[in-house]
């Protein structure tokens, strides 16, 4: 949520601002309702005042006296009028809310300005693309590949999008999630295991809500929601609590199987394991001190690079542009990794910074060091990575001539193998 501040002393400033990125916003019905949200706190709070001093003046008097008497039906009126301000004031208040919830986060001034993708500046880049193997096709297209991942048995189990995977592959996933989850660890994350499932204040307070309704899978009988990413229950860990200034900044780390609806999504960009509506991620999440946010934001797409580099996957970092970014960013680095078989990038890893916007939703302070009024922190958080795609690269980049994929150094140890697939013709 944006700081209402913004609204009162400089809403040109917040409109062109806004502008800047994909969202619409209806200001006028925003600024009308914060008008009358004011106007009826004022009333509320001042029928109540006047009831207070009734209930006072009433003390000081003879009970069963003329004016006692008159006071108590005098304070019945007081008590029907504050009731009524009070219902009117709390019933502008969930209106005032739900429309002041509908603007999105602003964003940073180091952020390119931008309409689309085509927007985006490359931030910089990592390995070789013509390096990997010669012998890359898409991965859906290695004569094995159905073996070890099965879409047809989980259409019928569940649905598109929902693969077994099986043998060699399953533990290739394994490694995968173990590597990312230990050089975390390495890293300075602490490691959580969330629910699976949220509230809808959690998926409001990180912005789900009320901007990704149609993406996510709805357990429709708790209202729970199935998670789109670790992002969600991790962030929501500390809401409504008040952290020490010296404990930030805050690093966790979650694996969790991730669920998004992905509606709309058609086409060979999306074939094989390019876009699932279940799929594994690894997610580095922040809670940080307002000074330092952006500086822990180049530090948190250091942290996803390194994996790649590790895994030896070429990649790029792009700085999204202004009309690129999601509802509660500020700034975004995406990571994508070259996959040599489809020729093209994909992404595997968004880094975000937040801001307070998720922090003011959530209720998330520090208490300052010195004292001070607690404030908002800062979240942010990125992939670490999201595994189908890191799949593909590995499939596509290092397939060899034999038909077996070369797995690399860093996932060795945790996959216990040189290679994944049989020898084509035998």
């Amino acid at each position: 949520m944006i700081d209402v501040k913004l609204l009162r002393e400089n809403v040109d400033g917040l409109k062109s601002a806004i502008a800047k990125k994909k969202f619409t916003v209806e200001w006028q019905p925003i600024l009308d309702i914060d008008a009358l949200r004011r106007e009826h706190l004022a009333a509320a709070e001042k029928a109540r005042a006047a009831q207070m001093s009734a209930n006072t003046e009433m003390a000081k008097l003879a009970k069963g006296s003329p004016e006692f008497l008159q006071k108590v039906k005098d304070m019945k009126v007081l008590s029907e009028t504050a009731k009524e301000l009070e219902a009117q004031a709390k019933e502008t208040e969930t209106r005032w809310k739900e429309l002041v919830m509908a603007i999105p986060n602003i964003p940073h001034e180091s952020v390119p300005i931008g309409r689309t993708e085509e927007d985006n500046k490359v931030f910089s880049t990592w390995g070789d693309p013509a390096s990997v193997s010669a012998n890359a096709i898409p991965h859906w297209d290695i004569p094995y590949f159905s073996k070890l991942v099965d879409f047809e048995r989980g259409v019928k189990a569940t649905g598109a999008g929902f693969p077994f995977y099986i043998g060699d592959m399953a533990r290739l996933v394994r490694a995968l999630i173990q590597f990312c989850l230990n050089e975390a660890w390495k890293a300075g994350y602490e490691e959580m295991m969330p629910p699976l499932m949220v509230n809808a204040a959690s998926a409001t307070a990180t912005g789900q809500l009320p901007d990704k309704e149609g993406q996510m899978y709805v357990a429709t009988v708790e209202d729970f929601y199935l998670i789109p990413t670790a992002e969600v229950p991790v962030t929501n860990f500390y809401r409504d609590e008040i952290i020490d200034e010296k404990d930030l900044p805050l690093n966790r780390c979650a694996y969790t199987p991730c669920f998004r609806r992905e509606a709309g999504s058609w086409g060979k960009h999306v074939r094989g394991l390019n876009r699932l509506h279940q799929f594994d991620k690894v997610e580095l999440v922040k809670w940080v001190h307002p000074q330092g946010s952006f500086d822990e934001l180049e530090k948190l797409h250091i942290d996803a690079e390194n994996l790649l580099i590790k895994l030896g996957i070429p990649h790029r970092t792009l700085l999204m542009c202004s009309g690129d970014i999601g509802f509660p960013h500020a700034k975004q680095y995406d990571i994508e990794v070259w996959a040599a078989g489809q020729q093209r990038w994909l992404e595997v890893s968004s880094c975000s910074n937040f801001t307070d916007f998720q922090a003011r939703r959530a209720n998330i302070r520090y208490r300052p060091a010195d004292g001070g009024k607690p404030a908002f922190v800062h979240t942010l958080n990125g992939s670490g990575l999201g595994l189908p795609r890191v799949l593909v690269a590995i499939l596509e980049n290092n397939l060899q001539a034999d038909g077996r994929v070369r797995i690399p150094d860093a996932l060795r140890p945790w996959y216990g193998a040189e290679t994944l697939g049989e020898v084509l013709g035998k």
